[in-house]
């Protein structure tokens, strides 16, 4: 585990500035590191101090839960407490965002697990298919037969492994809860999936279907990962890491207060949310398709821009609950021109990267990024404040003809200096209404 000083240092090459944030949360961090060498009794004692974020769209609020999490492999989700409602009111109840975090923890153990079992599963996955394309030998067959079959097996395996199969139709037969199976839907979707499958009573039925060897590859592993892992200890550990190492991003938790000049009764689900959010935040248990969980040891950061409404406007026992507060700052023009300079992955490196694909050289001069920083920061000072998302907009359009007309340009070398900014921006930035409609 890092210590605090190193957890800094590796957000410092994602987000820059936002030391104070940064701090409160590598301590955070690196108190539950601690906790865990503590004895028994007094582990459960120690209760994570969750942090409260202020401060304006694109300032690197949640790029900097988000890269923390990536970081450790800690179980994590974001979510908008504008989307949740108080029980009895139709919307999402606030247990699923335990859920969510549960299922994503699944999520990443299995992956991991499978990660670990590669090579076993890939070797049952290769026996399927060639038992397919060449079926096995009769017994009792001569040594020269098994000679003949073994050299046809290796070159088919050669072939399949190299690729050249994959286009090649045969017949599996896989049990329709692999078939359906999707990866990429959302955990309530997942679930809602899953249920599906039982009621109907479909989850273990046998069908055979016919497939390209690339696409049957694919759903053979899901197959195969579920035979070869063991899922209930994917289960328990899964549990375990989401009750002591998950964190829950809320966001536009300022969405959700109510303002002193304005009355409940406008939106009574409002202050029901923050209520519904007391008991999890709070540490209580929840019962989710993987087990029970208890939420006392969870990390959540909340997070908002308080424009309209002030962090004193939540009700006074969540307040409580979050007791580390850090405020961060707007991006000026330095700010902003280091962003594009100095972050690993930055968006000048990202658009260089898209543009090689289409054989062109791009790069920027030091002039034109400062141009550029300086557009962004001028356009959040004059319309609105959205960050460091104002850069995508300004470096969108001063690309845009390069990028629609790439193919032109195969071959060359492009800089992109501060003319070029100014002649694609300068007209924007003169007319006002026409700015809060392009940047």
């Amino acid at each position: 585990m890092l210590t605090p000083k190193q957890i800094v240092e590796k957000l410092d090459e994602y987000v820059i500035g936002q030391k104070d944030a940064k701090k409160t949360i590598a301590v955070a961090l690196r108190n539950r590191y601690r906790r865990m060498k503590l004895s028994d009794d007094m582990r459960d004692e120690v209760i994570p101090k969750n942090i409260l974020m202020i401060g304006s769209t694109g300032v690197g609020k949640t790029e900097i839960a988000r890269r923390l999490s990536k970081l450790f492999g800690f179980p994590f989700i974001k979510v908008e407490a504008s989307k949740y409602t108080e029980v009895g009111f139709v919307g999402r109840d606030v247990e699923g965002m335990v859920r969510d975090l549960v299922a994503a923890s699944f999520s990443l153990v299995k992956a991991e697990e499978i990660e670990k079992s590669t090579d076993k599963i890939n070797d049952s996955v290769e026996r399927i298919i060639l038992e397919k394309l060449l079926p096995p030998l009769p017994k009792g067959a001569s040594d020269d037969k098994l000679e003949d079959y073994k050299r046809s097996y290796d070159k088919m395996r050669e072939r399949l492994l190299n690729g050249g199969l994959d286009d090649l139709n045969i017949e599996i037969e896989i049990t329709q809860s692999s078939l359906e199976s999707n990866p990429n839907l959302p955990p309530e979707m997942a679930n809602m999936q899953e249920s599906f499958v039982k009621i109907i009573g479909i989850g273990n039925k046998k069908v055979k279907k016919t497939l390209k060897i690339k696409d049957a590859k694919n759903i053979l592993k899901n197959e195969v990962s579920e035979k070869v892992l063991d899922i209930e200890s994917v289960k328990t550990e899964a549990l375990r890491r989401a009750q002591d190492e998950g964190i829950i991003f809320i966001d536009e938790i300022d969405k959700v207060a109510v303002s002193s000049g304005s009355s409940n009764r406008q939106d009574p689900s409002k202050e029901g949310v923050q209520r519904d959010l007391l008991p999890i935040v709070e540490g209580s248990s929840v019962s989710t398709k993987y087990g029970n969980i208890n939420t006392d040891h969870i990390l959540f950061i909340a997070a908002g821009a308080f424009h309209i409404s002030k962090p004193s406007d939540l009700i006074p026992e969540l307040q409580g609950r979050f007791p580390l507060r850090v405020e961060l700052d707007s991006l000026d023009e330095n700010t902003l021109f280091q962003i594009l300079t100095k972050t690993k992955n930055s968006l000048l490196k990202q658009y260089i990267a898209l543009i090689k694909t289409e054989d062109v050289d791009l790069s920027f001069s030091d002039e034109a990024i400062k141009a550029i920083a300086k557009i962004a920061a001028n356009a959040n000072q004059s319309i609105e404040d959205i960050g460091a998302r104002r850069l995508h907009t300004v470096i969108e359009k001063v690309l845009e003809d390069i990028s629609f007309e790439a193919d032109k340009f195969a071959g060359q070398s492009i800089i992109v200096d501060e003319k070029l900014v100014n002649e694609k921006l300068g007209e924007i930035l003169e007319e006002q209404d026409l700015a809060r409609y392009i940047l």
